[in-house]
C-alpha cells in the first residue's frame, strides 16, 4: 500500500463538482501526500465542458479527467481510500459501496453548477470552484495521519461549516 492519503470525491454524475475537487486535491495536496480520485453513482460519461473551462482558466491540468462509476473504487484491485467526501446531497444519501479499508466519510455539500444553464452557468461553476478550493486548501493543511478518526471527522466537518455557500 502507498503512503499517500487517498481521497475519493463522490457525486451523482461525476461531471462537475467531484472532478473539480479531485483536480484541486491532486494539485494542491501533492506535496502533502494526498492522492485524489473521483467517481459517481450514475456517471454522466464525460466531464461537463464548463467544469473543464473553469479548471483551465484557473491554471489546472484537465487531461485525464473522466466521468466514471464509483464501482471502479469498490473493487479489490482499487486503491485503498483514506477519506471519502460526498459533494452532493444525492450521493450523500445513497447507499454507497463498502469501500476497502473502511475510510472516513464526510459530506461537503456544494450547490450543483451543472443545474444552471445559459448565462449564469459560468458564474455557478466559478462559485463552486472557489467554494471547493477553500475547503481543499484547508484539507491539505491538516495532519490527518496524526489525528484520531474523531478528530479528523470534526476537523473536516468544521471545514465544511466555515466555507460560505455550503449546503447540507
Amino acid at each position: 500500500m502507498s503512503d499517500a492519503y487517498n481521497v475519493l470525491v463522490l457525486c451523482t454524475g461525476n461531471s462537475a463538482r467531484s472532478l473539480i475537487a479531485e483536480t484541486l486535491i491532486r494539485e494542491l495536496g501533492a506535496d502533502a501526500g494526498f492522492a485524489a480520485y473521483s467517481a459517481g453513482s450514475m456517471p454522466k460519461g464525460e466531464p461537463h465542458p464548463v467544469a473543464l473551462q473553469v479548471l483551465a482558466m484557473n491554471g489546472h491540468d484537465t487531461s485525464g479527467l473522466s466521468s466514471k462509476s464509483w464501482d471502479v473504487y469498490a473493487r479489490d484491485d482499487a486503491p485503498e481510500m483514506s477519506l471519502v467526501i460526498t459533494v452532493c446531497g444525492n450521493a450523500a444519501g445513497e447507499v454507497c459501496p463498502i469501500w476497502p479499508g473502511h475510510p472516513l466519510q464526510v459530506h461537503w455539500g456544494v450547490p450543483d453548477p451543472a443545474a444552471i444553464e445559459g448565462d449564469g452557468a459560468l458564474v455557478a461553476f466559478e462559485t463552486a470552484y472557489r467554494s471547493l478550493r477553500m475547503r481543499v486548501e484547508q484539507l491539505v493543511a491538516l495532519d490527518l495521519k496524526g489525528m484520531s478518526v474523531d478528530e479528523a471527522r470534526t476537523a473536516l466537518q468544521e471545514i465544511h461549516a466555515t466555507v460560505p455557500g455550503a449546503e447540507d
